[in-house]
């Protein structure tokens, strides 16, 4: 008698090949307002896509909320203001107050603290320190978040004052509804 280990041949033969992505590896998207590199995407996943986000000093995002994507966020280095949570008032002018039924608030997460955001719940993250912040970035499900980053990042990287009206389109495009200005400059506030 024989001891089989693993899967058959014929299966092996027909298993697609895993993704090794190394350090400082992966299609880096640039601009004044963030810098975002495509980790894994729905080329080669069909359950999230995965991105590293350098989120400079004064960057805010703004309150929004998707209806189908669930999104999970892991800071790496620096700091960020973030928000998980259906605030008692959605106002429209600033997220970092508001305050859910149960008494949540926005927080300051540091390296090592992980947001996981379903479908339909309020979210922001804002880099109000004077250092740049990364964060593990995770999307599901894929490409929609891949495209939106190529098309924001080409809105943001016109020069001048952001366009705001192409970002609301853009955003209404995939499945994100703006709640809160997105902003270049939050430390001044």
């Amino acid at each position: 008698m024989t001891a089989h280990h693993g899967p058959p041949a014929a299966l092996l033969a027909g298993a697609p090949d895993g993704l090794l992505v190394p350090t400082g590896h992966g299609r880096t998207l640039r601009t004044p307002a963030q810098q975002v590199t495509f980790k894994v995407t729905g080329e080669h996943s069909r359950a999230a896509s995965s991105f590293e986000v350098v989120v400079p000093p004064g960057f805010d995002v703004g309150a929004h909320v998707h209806t189908r994507s669930e999104e999970l966020f892991y800071v790496l280095e620096g700091e960020l203001d973030v928000l998980a949570f259906e605030p008692r008032v959605r106002t429209r002018d600033d997220w970092r107050h508001w305050e859910s039924a149960s008494g949540k608030r926005t927080v300051r997460a540091t390296p090592g603290t992980v947001i996981v955001v379903p479908p339909g719940c309020p979210h922001a993250f804002a880099n109000r320190t004077d250092t740049p912040a990364k964060m593990f970035f995770q999307a599901s499900p894929p490409p929609d978040h891949e495209r939106y980053f190529e098309e924001l990042l080409e809105i943001l990287d016109q020069g001048g004052p952001p366009d705001h009206g192409a970002i609301a389109a853009l955003r209404a495009r995939y499945d994100i509804e703006q709640l809160t200005p997105l902003r270049h400059d939050a430390r001044a506030e």
